[in-house]
């Protein structure tokens, strides 16, 4: 397949494009620093600003599948204005470049915990990302009103981190996954993993899912 991965050079992103790549996949790397990724057979690179949504549109087009694993920087003072304004540029691309399927990286802050309320809106939910949740919260929002494109919407357990390639993890909807008392982790390899897979089987389609050990 042909694949758009925007944020490439992100956590997540790296993690994606890696996966991709071993599947071999063509991969189209999009982040204002491609061009730092190393060289690849299956890889293009295209270094430029997301919120150009004519230069964005224009990378788009002809694509299978879009990936999106953009965020607007987790030390960013302007956090929630930064990552609405990017959502908003790679949906309107995304339309405007005639691709149907979109899978959208999002936080774990939308799904529900035991206690019938988002994450996000927990006592413990940190507060230094919550504008960067909240914004992604509302692009989850928005695409269920859409339905002329196959959207998905991925969200990692909620403690994410380096680790290994174990292929072995569990799928959810929209309810935060636990191991006992403790919410449960994903490493960005397996979140990689999961995302290729919905990529390449569509089992998702217009849904959020969750992944977690």
């Amino acid at each position: 397949m042909k694949i758009s991965i925007i944020g490439a050079t992100g956590f997540v992103g790296k993690a994606i494009v890696a996966e991709a790549l071993l599947r071999h996949h063509q991969v189209t790397a999009i982040s204002r620093h491609s061009n730092q990724l190393s060289q690849h057979a299956y890889l293009i690179t295209a270094s430029g600003d997301i919120t150009n949504v004519a230069w964005l549109t224009s990378r788009l087009k002809g694509q299978d599948v879009v990936i999106s694993a953009f965020n607007g920087g987790w030390q960013n003072p302007n956090l929630y204005q930064d990552t609405v304004a990017g959502n908003q540029a790679i949906l309107q691309a995304v339309q405007k470049s005639m691709v149907k399927r979109f899978i959208v990286v999002g936080g774990a802050g939308s799904l529900k915990t035991s206690s019938g309320v988002d994450l996000i809106d927990s006592p413990n939910f940190p507060t230094e990302i919550k504008p960067g949740a909240q914004a992604m919260r509302e692009l989850k929002s928005h695409l269920q009103s859409i339905d002329s494109l196959d959207w998905t919407y991925v969200s990692p357990a909620a403690v994410l981190e380096p680790g290994e390639r174990t292929e072995t993890f569990r799928l959810g909807g929209s309810q935060l996954l636990m191991n006992g008392q403790h919410p449960a982790k994903i490493s960005v390899e397996d979140l990689a993993v999961a995302i290729l897979d919905e990529a390449e089987h569509a089992q998702f389609i217009r849904q959020q899912f969750t992944v977690a050990y």
